[in-house]
């Protein structure tokens, strides 16, 4: 096997960062005179900024060479979409980068291509952008600086290398892909599911955010629960005021041992781990307030252990509630897992498990082929899912019950 080639230098150098507004003119120029799809990346400063916007903004097309904008400098792209036109945008996991993207005003007008998403339907086994391009250009990207704090200013030359080589064999890898799409037969599949990820709402807000804290499932009962949700409040609030990760002011693992703790006091909460430390010492009458707040709260306010769910139960819980609706969803499974092996497609992107499972809770009726489809329509299944499963599925859903459940 050939051994990869690095690539370790952009073809036109390390591009200067855009940060005027007529460099920023002098670079929509350029890229609306170019040709072809355009290649699009965003760098984050997740894990350490609370926010996810975009630090930098990648582009390159044929004729355009790289082009880097500080969108902290810029903060209005619109032009720069105004100047793509209509041109597909070529992205690399693109449902991590267009809501950033969309803040500074940059939105595909038409089409879009997920090389990330495509390498999945192709059925390729590791699909981050070094595997993928290692497997089909033969190059080696380094990776190195991919979850470094891009909102440091100004940028290391290293890191904005690292930032225009992500964009500057992406069109090719493109090509590629979809080379491979279409000798499987896939390529329309690919498309529908990339206008998918280009046309997906925000999601609104999530309901008790806190209770995606790390371990919070060590928590025994509510008062705890209340005690964890003061806690995680102050230091959302303080992470959003100063614009940092909140686990880097309070990692999660400390308010979880302080809920389950309870301590006493202001003193007996700084001698357990990480509250004891300098930084927290400090902010220690803060944390004890929190813990104090959901002390003091009547029962009637603290929260549930969990909240209710508009979907079905988890499918442990299937055989005992609705032995009938288990049978179903295991002859489901199995049929979408034979077809995901026979077209090297991940079971999840044939089809969202939560549509399987509402559908086998609950099936239409009367069940038909016609049914099946619309209800998984309505759940957000697209045609070509539709075409391959709605009529296999059908038949699933209309077997009697066996009485038993393997």
């Amino acid at each position: 096997m050939t051994e990869p080639r690095p690539l370790v230098e952009p073809s036109e150098g390390v591009p200067a960062v855009i940060t005027s507004a007529a460099a920023l003119d002098a670079a929509c120029e350029r890229l609306a005179a170019a040709t072809g799809p355009v290649a699009v990346d965003a760098e984050r400063a997740s894990g350490y900024r609370y926010t996810q916007r975009a630090y930098l903004v990648q582009l390159r097309r044929q004729g355009s060479g790289t082009v880097l904008i500080d969108p902290i400098a810029q903060p209005d792209l619109s032009r720069v979409g105004a100047a793509l036109g209509d041109a597909e945008w070529v992205l690399h996991a693109a449902s991590q980068d267009l809501p950033c993207l969309a803040e500074v005003g940059l939105t595909p007008a038409t089409t879009l291509f997920d090389t990330e998403l495509g390498s999945r339907l192709a059925g390729l086994e590791r699909v981050g952008l070094g595997p993928v391009v290692e497997q089909l250009l033969g190059l080696q990207l380094a990776k190195e600086h991919s979850a470094a704090d891009w909102s440091k200013r100004p940028l290391p030359t290293d890191w904005l290398r690292y930032a225009a080589l992500d964009v500057e064999v992406l069109v090719e890898l493109r090509d590629a892909v979809a080379g491979l799409l279409g000798e499987q037969g896939k390529l329309e599949w690919a498309y529908e599911e990339f206008a998918a990820v280009r046309d997906a709402t925000p999601k609104p807000p999530r309901e008790d955010p806190w209770r995606r804290t790390s371990g919070m499932h060590a928590l025994r009962n509510r008062r705890q629960l209340a005690v964890l949700r003061e806690l995680w409040k102050e230091r959302d609030a303080i992470a959003a005021r100063r614009d940092i990760a909140p686990g880097r002011i309070l990692p999660d693992k400390a308010m979880v041992n302080a809920a389950a703790t309870l301590p006493a006091s202001q003193e007996a909460l700084t001698q357990l781990p990480i509250f004891s430390g300098p930084a927290n010492r400090r902010q220690a009458h803060r944390w004890y307030g929190a813990i104090k707040r959901g002390l003091r709260l009547p029962d009637s306010a603290l929260p549930p252990m969990s909240i209710p769910s508009d979907g079905p139960p988890p499918p442990r819980a299937w055989p005992d509630r609705e032995p009938d609706a288990a049978q179903r969803l295991a002859g489901a499974r199995a049929l979408v897992a034979d077809l995901s092996e026979r077209l090297s497609i991940p079971v999840e992107n044939l089809l969202t498990p939560d549509y399987l499972r509402r559908l086998c809770w609950r099936p239409p009726s009367p069940v038909t082929a016609t049914t099946v489809a619309q209800a998984l329509a309505e759940a957000g299944a697209r045609p070509w899912q539709l075409q391959l499963l709605a009529g296999p599925l059908s038949d699933v859903l209309s077997r009697e019950p066996s009485g038993c459940i393997n």
